[in-house]
């Protein structure tokens, strides 16, 4: 068991890195790697930077 927050979300972070299946988005504005996935209106899916509030789908 990790000894702290940080070792765990190394753990996880190493986890989803090493995963086929996942995939890290950039800001295509600022680079940013905090983006969310978020339900667009018509169903579709779209993305938003958390840290400059740029979005696109």
């Amino acid at each position: 068991m990790p000894a702290s927050i940080l070792e765990e979300v190394h753990d996880l972070l190493e986890v989803a890195l090493n995963s086929e299946k996942a995939t890290l988005l950039d800001c295509p504005s600022c680079g940013s790697v905090h983006v969310a996935q978020v339900l667009g209106d018509n169903g579709g899916i779209s993305y938003v930077c958390t840290a400059c509030g740029h979005s696109w789908s």
